[in-house]
């Protein structure tokens, strides 16, 4: 089945640059090196101003009685990302990963955006179906939890919509950035060589990225690869990228702004409701990381790729015996 090689694959086989796997991976590294200064900017611009007055009036940092380490520079600026005038525009420069992604593509491998999926054709019905396929997911997740009684749920009495409105706008962007930088581009560079390769590596990549966010366990770094097989086994079914982008973005804004629960570390933010947890083990609710790093998005997680495998392997042996 892994030597399946979607349409957008055989697309990718047509770059001008080497088809050497470690050039590739060293293209992407500076590419997302690029993408992760320019994401950065502006939102640094509007955090530092608040971090050095934090530090500058605690007296506990003028006193020496608290050190400002990487450690604790970590902890304020997650802090104050968390705010919604400082956490939105960082959702929308996250567009500067599609960009670079593009560029990338175009200019650098000198291949056509269709081999990163970027389609015209069926986008609306299958982004349409993304966003029912993430709600569910994160629903399901969410509910498990809550029968179990690791979490409890309550409907926020103070909603603040037109919040919640523009945190829907700027996860639409940065799901879709994350989805072309590692499933757009890197799967497909890799995939033009080797399909189960470009799987892996592509999805390793993407819980490697989310390493440094606060709260993270293993078994949240484990959800975290595991979503990436999902997403890329999603991609290759559907042969675009919209699916999956639309499938990322709902993803973040349910568990975010509907539910209430931190986002891969990121705290809590303005939300429908509110998920609490109730229980002490971490390996149920996922802790300061979020349900992202809980049991139950395991099991979630592997119930929704196994389905997905499934329907690819299906693809696959029909167009296998079509061509024969």
């Amino acid at each position: 089945m892994f030597k399946y090689r979607p349409k957008m694959f055989r697309e990718a086989s047509d770059s001008y640059v080497s088809h050497s796997i470690p050039i590739k991976l060293l293209i992407f590294i500076s590419a997302f090196a690029v993408i992760f200064i320019l994401e950065s900017i502006i939102p640094s611009i509007l955090a530092t101003p608040k971090l050095l007055k934090e530090v500058a009036t605690d007296p506990l940092y003028s006193s020496g009685k608290k050190q400002f380490t990487l450690s604790e520079s970590m902890k304020l600026s997650a802090k104050y990302m968390s705010l919604p005038e400082i956490m939105i525009p960082n959702l929308i420069c996250t567009v500067f990963g599609t960009i670079v992604s593009l560029f990338c593509c175009r200019c650098i491998e000198m291949r056509h955006v269709r081999s990163m999926g970027v389609r015209k054709r069926k986008i609306i019905p299958h982004y349409f179906t993304g966003l029912g396929v993430g709600a569910i997911l994160m629903t399901s997740i969410t509910l498990l939890t809550v029968i179990s009684g690791a979490n409890s749920i309550s409907l926020c009495s103070n909603i603040h919509f037109k919040i919640i409105a523009l945190y829907l706008f700027g996860f639409f962007i940065q799901g879709m950035s994350e989805e072309f930088i590692f499933r757009g581009y890197l799967m497909s560079s890799l995939g033009s060589r080797n399909t189960a390769l470009a799987i892996v590596v592509n999805s390793v990549a993407f819980g490697i990225v989310h390493g440094l966010n606060p709260g993270l366990t293993p078994l949240a770094m484990v959800n975290l690869i595991l979503f990436g097989f999902f997403a890329s086994l999603y991609v290759i079914l559907f042969d675009d990228i919209w699916g999956a982008c639309a499938i990322h973005s709902v993803w973040n804004f349910m568990q975010g702004n509907i539910y209430g629960i931190s986002v891969s570390g990121s705290g809590e933010s303005e939300s429908v409701f509110r998920v609490a947890q109730q229980s002490s083990h971490g390996f149920l609710t996922g802790g300061t990381f979020g349900i992202e790093g809980s049991i139950f998005t395991t099991i979630v997680l592997l119930t929704a790729t196994a389905i997905i495998f499934y329907a690819v392997k299906r693809k696959f042996s029909t167009e296998e015996t079509a061509t024969e």
